[in-house]
C-alpha cells in the first residue's frame, strides 16, 4: 500500500519548492528524495546497498558519491563533500549505512512509530523480525489482485510483488529498516497524525 496519489504529489510539489532554499545538506537530501516520492528514501538506501560490495554496512566518500550519482541526484561536489562530512560523525572516512538512512528519514511523531511498528508486528507473524511471503499468508488477501484473478500470477508471486514495494536489497524479505524506511516516505506526504494513523489501520485492520 502506498501513499495516496494526491498526497504523494503534493509532497514531491513540497520538496521541489524548500529545494530552492534549503541551506542544510541533510535536508537538502532529504528534500532531493522527497522530490520523487514517497519511495525516494528507499530508493536511495537500495542503490547503497548494491554498492556495498564487502556487505560491511559501511560508506567511504568514493562509494557515497557514486550511489548519489547512480540515483540521479544533481549535487555540487562542493555539497557531497560537506554532505558526507556531516554523516560521517566520527571522522573515520566512512559512513555507517544504517545510521545514515535513520538520519535521512523525515522526522515522525511518537504515535506514527507506533502505529508502523504495529503494523510491522502484525505482518511478522513468526516474530523473528522479517517479514516473509509464509508470514503473509492469512494477513495480506490477494484473491482480489487483478493479476490473480486473471490467473497470471500465483498467489506466491503477488505476495513477491508485495514484498518487492519494501525490499531494498531484493532478498525476499523485509526487515524493521526497511519497512520503516518506506513509511517515513509515505509519512512525510501527510501532515496529519490523526489521518496517517487512520490510513495505517485501515490498510493493516489494527
Amino acid at each position: 500500500m502506498a501513499g495516496t496519489a494526491r498526497h504523494d504529489y503534493e509532497m514531491r510539489q513540497k520538496a521541489k519548492q524548500q529545494l530552492r532554499t534549503c541551506k542544510d545538506p541533510c535536508e537538502l537530501l532529504r528534500l532531493q528524495c522527497l522530490s520523487r516520492g514517497s519511495s525516494g528514501i528507499k530508493g536511495l538506501g537500495r542503490v547503497f546497498r548494491i554498492m556495498d560490495d564487502d556487505a560491511n554496512r559501511k560508506l567511504d566518500f568514493a562509494e557515497f558519491k557514486k550511489g548519489l550519482r547512480d540515483y540521479g541526484l544533481s549535487l555540487e561536489p562542493g555539497e557531497v563533500q560537506t554532505m558526507f562530512g556531516h554523516f560521517d560523525k566520527d571522522g573515520s572516512g566512512a559512513i555507517d549505512f544504517d545510521e545514515f538512512l535513520l538520519n535521512l528519514r523525515p522526522p515522525m511523531s511518537k504515535a506514527r512509530k507506533e502505529v508502523i511498528m504495529q503494523a510491522f508486528n502484525k505482518l511478522d507473524k513468526t516474530g523473528d523480525n522479517v517479514i516473509t511471503i509464509a508470514d503473509l499468508k492469512g494477513v495480506y488477501n490477494c484473491k482480489h489482485h487483478p493479476k490473480y484473478k486473471s490467473g497470471e500470477w500465483t498467489e506466491d508471486q503477488v505476495f513477491g510483488e508485495f514484498l518487492k514495494s519494501f525490499d531494498e536489497n531484493l532478498d525476499g524479505t523485509v526487515n524493521h529498516d526497511e519497512f520503516f524506511n518506506y513509511y517515513a516516505g509515505v509519512s512525510a506526504s501527510i501532515d496529519n497524525d490523526a489521518y496517517f494513523i487512520l490510513m495505517m489501520r485501515n490498510a493493516w485492520k489494527l
